[in-house]
C-alpha cells in the first residue's frame, strides 16, 4: 500500500494514519474510536487505566485484551473495583487474558478510589475536560514527525492526576489517553478522519 508522510492509501481508498497499519481491528479502532470526543466518566476511566496497562507494550496488544480486561475488572466499574482486596488482586495476576502486572492491578484500584473521589467533586470527565476548556484541542499535524509524545497540557494533567492518586500517569501515557479520547485531534491532516473529527468537536 502506498505511504508517505505517515499516511497510508488503503485498498477503500481512504488515506488513513499510519499507525493501524492494515490489521483490520487496529483499522476499526482508528476510524470508529481514536480521536473522537469521549465525555462519559466511566468510559474515561476505562481508556486511562488500559493507556496505563500498554506502557511498555503496543496498544494493539491491549485492544485485543481489552474484552478480556473488561471482564477481569467488572467491567470497569470504579465503584466495583474499589472495593477489591488481596483476594482479587491474586485472581487477577492468575488471568492469562490480561497483562498480569501487580503494581498495574494495585494501580488500577487507587485510580478507582480516586475516580469515586473526582465524581464527588464534579465528575472525572468535568475534571479532564476543564484542562482544555472543555473543547478538543485542533492540530493539524501534516505529517508523522509533527507529532509529540507530550506536551505541556499533558504534564500538567499528569501532576494533577498522580496528585489524586492514580498511577501510570505519566505525560506520554496522558498524552496518549488524550490522542484516543479526542480531546486532542491527531490524525494527520491527510487522514479522512482528521476533519470527521473536528467536525465532532463542533458544538450542536
Amino acid at each position: 500500500m502506498p505511504m508517505t508522510d505517515g499516511l497510508i492509501l488503503h485498498a477503500d481508498n481512504k488515506m488513513r494514519c499510519w499507525w493501524p497499519g492494515t490489521d483490520p481491528v487496529y483499522v476499526t479502532y482508528h476510524d470508529t474510536e481514536w480521536g473522537v470526543p469521549e465525555f462519559d466518566d466511566r468510559a474515561l476511566f476505562e481508556k486511562l487505566i488500559l493507556d496505563g496497562f500498554q506502557a511498555g507494550l503496543s496498544w494493539i496488544t491491549i485492544l485485543r485484551k481489552r474484552d478480556n480486561f473488561r471482564k477481569a475488572f467488572a467491567g470497569f466499574d470504579p465503584a466495583a473495583i474499589a472495593r477489591f482486596d488481596e483476594r482479587h488482586v491474586e485472581q487477577l495476576m492468575g488471568d492469562a487474558g490480561i497483562v498480569r502486572n501487580r503494581a498495574k492491578i494495585l494501580g488500577t484500584i487507587s485510580g478507582a478510589r480516586a475516580w469515586l473521589s473526582l465524581q464527588e467533586r464534579g465528575g472525572f470527565s468535568n475534571y479532564l475536560w476543564d484542562h482544555v476548556d472543555g473543547r478538543p484541542i485542533q492540530n493539524n499535524l501534516k505529517t508523522r514527525a509533527d507529532i509529540r509524545p507530550e506536551t505541556d497540557v499533558s504534564r500538567r494533567i499528569s501532576k494533577a492526576l498522580k496528585a489524586e492518586g492514580f498511577n501510570f500517569v505519566g505525560p506520554t501515557i496522558v498524552y496518549a489517553f488524550m490522542e484516543a479520547v479526542g480531546m486532542v485531534n491527531d490524525h494527520l491532516t491527510g487522514c479522512f478522519r482528521h476533519a470527521e473529527c473536528a467536525a465532532l468537536a463542533e458544538p450542536l
